[in-house]
């Protein structure tokens, strides 16, 4: 059983040439049909895949895409990801039909010192996702069987215990790519001593997904900014009535406690002072018909689907002297452009931040790109929303502990 620490410099420079390398890469990009529409996680697996073609490795890659059923599904083929990648790294990938099978055995086997091969969806496999450790581990052995090393770099699977994740990295000799690790340090940069004031910025839908960074945070941080759907239920807490939005009933008493708690140590929660409210949510052809509320005048036959202008700024202001920041969640239904100014305003906030920023992933880092936003005019962009979120809960993460133990 081999858990090596092994980063990867470490790794090219004990020499690669020859050697088949599985690369487990985050490529779980979202598609309309056949197309890419957001190819963020992609262009992000590119540095650590180049390095290693670069040093005539035999680059082996394996993702996932979507939730299949342990069964091979159309709609989830890496097929697309695969041309992407290609074009990105400006060579040809081959693609394998299958993860373990006739197909991926095939394209490994024909892979020179330099070129790059991409299996099928590892999750059209039972094994990656069994909760039965023994089949677990014999899919893993499989995958081990087309590599010589393995090399980590999925960050946004890194909280999950898969085969692909945790079980191969105990078989091959192992090391962590350039993703992981810049993901890793960021995110001790936000809970080790992270340089004051520290502003948590929280959206999204529902509280009930932020509670342990919430209460992991409230320590740490000396501002928490809501917005997003999350927002009514803390208004109702406050014993506002909030219409016909979001709402938590089965966590409005957790909502108090953080307010009674961030008030007694001294941590500022700012939630917003007016609201963008709507009497439907957008969907099909109704033409939106936004209108601005008090916060605390929501009318009964309206939802909330933004923070209003007066709170984007507050939040703006809020952020202005920050040293370091980290927003997960969207303002509001950013989708929509009558609705995407709150989560715009902080956007270009943190865009102005002399400190480190970090965007934590999923919807936060799709509404940066979606809103036109410079990605380099951010510290960091997460490519893992939920591996950020537990270790920010303070949760072990099995794909980083079995390289690191």
């Amino acid at each position: 059983m081999t858990a090596a620490t092994t980063g990867l410099d470490q790794l090219l420079e004990q020499g690669v040439a020859g050697k088949r390398v599985l690369v487990r890469s985050d490529l779980n990009v979202p598609l309309d049909g056949s197309v890419i529409t957001d190819d963020g996680r992609i262009r992000a697996s590119v540095p650590t895949i180049r390095r290693l073609a670069d040093a005539d490795a035999r680059v082996v890659v394996t993702a996932h895409l979507g939730r299949p059923k342990g069964a091979p599904e159309e709609r989830y083929s890496l097929a697309p990801v695969a041309a992407r990648l290609g074009e990105l790294l400006g060579t040809d990938v081959a693609f394998a039909r299958d993860t373990v099978g006739e197909s991926a055995h095939e394209t490994v086997a024909q892979l020179e010192d330099g070129q790059v091969a991409l299996l099928e969806n590892v999750r059209f496999n039972a094994g990656e996702t069994s909760k039965d450790d023994g089949e677990r581990a014999g899919f893993a052995r499989q995958l081990a069987d087309l590599a010589d090393v393995f090399v980590s770099d999925g960050f946004g699977v890194v909280h999950r215990k898969q085969a692909s994740v945790y079980d191969v990295a105990q078989i091959l000799p192992s090391a962590m790519g350039t993703l992981v690790s810049t993901e890793i340090d960021v995110l001790r940069r936000l809970t080790e001593e992270p340089q004051r004031p520290y502003v948590v910025v929280l959206g999204g839908s529902k509280v009930s997904d932020k509670l342990g960074v919430i209460d992991n945070l409230l320590g740490k941080a000396d501002k928490l900014l809501i917005g997003g759907g999350m927002v009514f239920t803390f208004l109702k807490a406050q014993g506002h009535e909030v219409g016909k939005s979001l709402l938590e009933e089965d966590q409005l008493e957790t909502c108090r406690s953080y307010l009674a708690r961030a008030e007694e140590l001294g941590v500022q929660i700012l939630l917003p002072g007016d609201i963008v409210v709507d009497t439907a949510f957008p969907s099909g052809d109704r033409t939106p018909e936004p209108r601005v509320v008090p916060a605390t005048e929501i009318p009964a036959d309206c939802l909330g689907l933004d923070i209003g202008p007066a709170a984007g700024a507050d939040f703006a202001a809020a952020l202005s002297d920050a040293r370091t920041v980290f927003w997960n969640g969207p303002m509001g239904v950013f989708e929509v452009p009558q609705f995407a100014d709150g989560t715009r305003a902080v956007a270009e906030a943190l865009t102005r931040t002399e400190g480190l920023s970090v965007v934590g992933g999923g919807d936060s880092a799709a509404a940066v790109r979606t809103l036109g936003f410079d990605e380099g005019a951010f510290g960091h962009i997460s490519t893992g929303g939920g591996a950020s979120l537990e270790y920010l809960e303070g949760k072990a993460l099995p794909g980083i502990d079995v390289l690191e133990g």
